[in-house]
């Protein structure tokens, strides 16, 4: 496989050095690409990068992923209109060792001479003393030279400036190139677009330095086809980790992508080769109101992030809130899944002891929470037939509830007509 077609045919590179695709075509190369530690675990935008280092290893190179337990001390300014805050070096390693968790499901550390191999910037960094570094780092690179890079030309030009600690950022990951490139071997840096700048530092380090031969690869920036951010949605970043971002809300974010971007993702995110895309792609023409394509994406993504039994039970998640699958299947939940569930609905706190000698329906409905504005707004839609809870339609406004009708001793669902949910949550 030529990784960097591969890359071209899926609308994923962006620059590349030149003689960088012939090298990689005589034989296995090693590369990396640099992992921000500022949270304990990757998004959506971070998938990109990931399924890079996974056509470079398809191909049968040799990926590094870097994490950047140093540089995360000091703070990219690529593409930042400020300083972001800087973290402790306990945060920093819990959050290193969440992202590890996560890139091992998706790089193969075991087979053999290109075996995908994790490395933290910080292990050569933690002795490297200030003196030092500016002594054998910083005479190699000109001012002008950091200057010149619009990330620096930016943000100097801007309101909030930009301080040394960032300034040096560029230098610090030059080394990062340098050291890799001259323990491991790894000839190639990879990265997004806006790491352009620095990748192109470390190239110019190593042949200042040792007058070595390194190349930069980039890929486009994911954005959304309406020109919002890529992996944003109204509750913020779209993780990688279940606990931050449910696989039912996960897959609901690729099953709700445009059809345009949908095109795109699908080549993107996947590992589908090219006949098959084009023949979804055909499929999907045919009958866009099927979304063939935003199932398939939200299909394999979620596997594979999530594994086969959260998928299923995202389509079971999505058929409930539709109507087809019965309440019993909010019993195969836990709590937290049940509230992710209900996440985009109205919901309500109750207080459990208001159960102890029952609560009747209407005082449910429009006293104790407001799905209704009133008592009699509330016994009109009884009366016609409009109101279920757990699934079961009120026929009489006298109807009472207690603790035995909570599903998972917690909650109680209510529904307006077919598609007006309502969450009751009894604590």
């Amino acid at each position: 496989m030529n990784f960097v077609e591969e890359l071209r045919w899926r609308g994923m590179l962006h620059d590349i050095m030149p003689g960088t695709e012939d090298l990689l075509n005589k034989g296995m190369a090693s590369g990396y690409i640099g992992f921000d530690p500022t949270a304990d675990s990757l998004h959506v935008g971070s998938l990109a990068q990931i399924m890079t280092l996974i056509h470079f290893q398809r191909a049968g190179h040799k990926p590094y992923a870097l994490v950047g337990g140093a540089t995360g001390m000091v703070g990219d300014p690529s593409g930042k209109s400020a300083e972001r805050n800087l973290l402790s070096e306990d945060a920093l390693q819990h959050n290193l060792n969440g992202i590890k968790g996560q890139l091992e499901k998706f790089l193969d550390f075991e087979c053999g001479a290109n075996s995908a191999k994790m490395v933290n910037n910080y292990d050569w960094f933690k002795d490297f003393t200030f003196l030092d570094f500016i002594r054998d780092v910083g005479k190699h690179i000109t001012v002008n030279y950091m200057m010149a890079k619009d990330s620096v030309k930016n943000r100097i030009s801007g309101d909030t400036g930009m301080s040394f600690t960032e300034f040096s950022y560029q230098l610090v990951q030059g080394y990062d190139f340098y050291y890799l490139w001259k323990h491991e071997n790894c000839i190639l840096q990879m990265g997004g677009s806006d790491q352009w700048g620095n990748i192109v530092t470390g190239t110019e380090f190593i042949r200042r330095k040792d007058a070595g031969e390194a190349y930069a690869l980039t890929t486009q920036l994911i954005k959304k086809s309406d020109g919002s951010k890529f992996g944003k949605t109204e509750g913020g970043n779209i993780w990688l980790d279940p606990a931050k971002t449910s696989p039912y809300q996960f897959y609901q974010f690729w099953l709700n992508a445009s059809d345009d971007d949908a095109k795109s993702y699908i080549r993107i995110f996947t590992l589908f080769d090219k006949e098959t895309i084009e023949a979804l792609e055909a499929e999907h023409n045919t009958a866009p109101h099927l979304r063939v394509l935003q199932k398939a994406l939200a299909k394999d993504i979620t596997v594979r992030v999530h594994g086969e039994a959260e998928y299923e039970k995202a389509i079971k998640s999505s058929e409930f809130l539709f109507g087809s699958t019965g309440i019993e299947f909010l019993n195969e939940l836990n709590d937290a899944e049940v509230i992710s569930l209900f996440s985009g609905v109205p919901n309500y706190t109750v207080s459990l002891a208001e159960l102890t000698g029952g609560i009747g329906v209407l005082d449910l409905l429009a006293v104790k929470t407001t799905v209704f504005p009133s008592k009699g707004e509330a016994k009109k839609t009884i009366q016609g037939g409009g109101v279920s809870i757990n699934r079961v339609k009120i026929v009489a406004d006298t109807e009472v509830f207690n603790a035995s009708n909570l599903i998972n001793n917690k909650f109680l669902v209510a529904q307006k007509g077919k598609k007006n949910y309502y969450l009751i949550i009894l604590e």
